[in-house]
């Protein structure tokens, strides 16, 4: 097994999914932890990602969850992307997803990723019209704004009020986290060529701007109040890869529309008193490195002021990679790291 270790006294983990949001509510404690979890420095949680692809990882999802029930995490995060990019996006495999995140004995905290809505255009996901497929999404998992899927469900702090049930928060052991609704396909912004669109829709734009708003609303409120009760660390989680290194993007089509949310990280990174981590799937492979650092060529390439030395970013295997899942705990107070984890092979 790889081990990695995450930094320092004082940290915030996000998770991104969103649109624009107002008078958020003080983060959730996670509560109703498994047997023990309770014990300082013995809290861990799951975090997986492009899952499942294709038939063969479908017909042996339900034995990888068996695997991670097995260990007990106090719960899993699911960063997006519950199918490939080029299987139908029909009504069934949705119910199918939502069956298998219901057999998690702890909480599932799942954000949307681009192949099960804004890629739903292509003529092999069926010719769907994107929004509606999304707001199918959302209608299959978030049904109960404000509880977790999962037996043991808990409750986190949802933005259902402002349109975006699938954005939450929620705070463990000193640690906060913003779980985020930001995809790939440029956000969404990328033309629905399938359904004879060439340029990006007035209508698709729309949905991109007030997401991405309430996404970096959620994003500053999760910051703001990991300074006011001096917590330890701050995550932020969410499908779309901005800043994938298994290519060159071109800006204008690829990242573009993720600019404001870089802008916002390295101002609420740079200005917080311990590690944050940004997590997120779309690219397949597992990766840590810190693209917002000083003298990082992405600072170039999204134009941003300012640097952000302690934002680290974390990338889960995924898509015909995905062979393991990541383990996280949360490291006792006082302990010189917050965060460790490790990658947990699945069994044959």
């Amino acid at each position: 097994m790889s081990v990695r270790r995450l930094l320092s006294s004082s940290t915030v983990i996000v998770a991104v999914s969103g649109a624009a949001v107002l008078g958020l509510a003080p983060v959730a404690q996670a509560a109703d932890t498994p047997p023990g979890q309770g014990k300082a420095g013995h809290f861990s949680f799951a975090v997986i990602g492009d899952v499942p692809y294709g038939d063969q990882q479908i017909a042996a999802f339900p034995s990888w969850i068996d695997q991670i029930n097995a260990a007990q995490p106090a719960m899993t995060f699911h960063v997006g992307d519950i199918k490939n990019g080029s299987s139908r996006c029909d009504d069934a495999y949705y119910s199918l997803i939502r069956s298998d995140f219901d057999s998690f004995t702890n909480p599932l905290i799942y954000t949307p990723g681009d192949n099960e809505w804004t890629d739903c255009h292509r003529a092999n996901n069926g010719a769907y019209n994107p929004l509606e497929r999304l707001a199918h999404d959302r209608q299959v998992f978030f049904d109960e704004p404000g509880t977790t899927l999962g037996k043991k469900a808990i409750h986190v702090d949802s933005q259902a009020a402002a349109g975006f049930p699938e954005n939450v928060q929620l705070r463990r052991d000193g640690v906060d986290f913003a779980m985020i609704h930001v995809v790939g396909s440029n956000n969404g912004r990328q033309p629905w060529t399938g359904l004879g669109k060439l340029t990006a829709t007035p209508e698709q734009l729309a949905e991109e701007q007030a997401r991405m708003a309430n996404g970096i609303a959620v994003v500053r409120d999760t910051f703001a109040q990991a300074r006011q009760r001096h917590d330890r660390a701050v995550m932020v989680l969410l499908q779309a890869d901005m800043f994938d290194p298994t290519y060159t993007p071109n800006f204008a089509t690829d990242i573009s529309a993720f600019q404001p949310l870089v802008q916002t990280l390295v101002d609420e990174s740079s200005t917080f008193d311990g590690p944050v981590y940004l997590v997120n799937g779309d690219s397949h492979i597992y990766n840590s490195d810190f693209p917002l650092a000083p003298g990082s060529p992405w600072l170039t390439t999204y134009g941003v002021t300012g640097a952000a030395a302690n934002l680290e970013r974390i990338t889960v295997d995924g898509s015909n990679n995905n062979k393991d899942w990541l383990h996280v705990t949360i490291n006792r107070p006082g302990a010189e790291l917050v965060l460790s984890w490790e990658r947990v092979p699945y069994a044959p």
